[in-house]
């Protein structure tokens, strides 16, 4: 390997350049007086490897933001760039190829598969991609122990607390080995013991998984966490 070449992996940007650009983004709802403006002119840069949260109250445009950088709403006005793709333009083809290759994401509202088991909801981002089953149920496997929950593979989303299943939605948002992780009030559903549990556990993935993470949430616990803090309020950026 070349020093020009050495640290570097074809087709990714390099690591000094920003995973996530934001630039200039405004997104409104409704007309007239009714009009609500979720974003007015937000920029931001997130650097691959940082844990940032994304704090503000209710309303504050929060979910708007993660939303626009996942490729789940479409700004008015403005770019979004992810690893070198500009989401705000792609079509919807390019849009699963980005959610299935490069951005995961985990809600407040679990998501998992009621008659799956806890393996198999994992398993579903690798079924899709056609992973081969060896590779599958290895890494399948390997995710469930990252979470603490080998131990509870086979049993499915009503056999598990609210905790266990926002585990397993972590590990399933974990599968194809994202860049991007982004958790919209992952917590918002547990209570404030078993949320501090998975926001330590939020930060102990991305370091092991060397990820980037975008996390919005209430918990001054995940604020504490997080290498950086972006405020919004009223849809304007005023802090980060």
């Amino acid at each position: 390997m070349t020093a020009a070449t050495a640290g570097t992996t074809p087709g990714r940007p390099d690591a000094a350049e920003p995973l996530v650009r934001v630039e200039h983004l405004h997104r409104s709802y409704g007309t007239g007086r009714a009009r609500v403006h979720a974003l007015q002119d937000v920029s931001l840069e997130v650097r691959p490897g940082e844990l940032v949260a994304v704090v503000g109250r209710s309303g504050s445009g929060k979910t708007t933001l993660l939303n626009a950088i996942g490729g789940l709403d479409r700004p008015d006005e403005g770019r979004v760039l992810v690893a070198g793709r500009e989401v705000s333009s792609l079509d919807e083809r390019g849009l699963v190829a980005l959610r299935r290759d490069v951005v995961s994401f985990v809600f407040q509202t679990f998501g998992l598969v009621p008659v799956l088991t806890a393996a198999e909801n994992v398993g579903v981002p690798l079924r899709m991609r056609r992973t081969p089953v060896a590779e599958r149920e290895a890494r399948v496997a390997l995710l469930l122990d990252l979470v603490g929950l080998g131990p509870h593979a086979r049993q499915r989303p009503g056999q598990l607390s609210g905790g266990q299943q926002q585990r397993v939605a972590l590990a399933r948002a974990l599968a194809n080995s994202p860049r991007l992780l982004i958790a919209d009030e992952p917590t918002g559903q547990l209570d404030s013991e078993t949320g501090r549990a998975v926001m330590a556990l939020i930060r102990a993935v991305v370091e092991a998984e060397g990820m980037t993470a975008i996390v919005s949430t209430h918990d001054p616990v995940m604020v504490a966490l997080a290498d950086r803090v972006v405020r919004l309020a009223d849809g304007r950026l005023v802090e980060g």
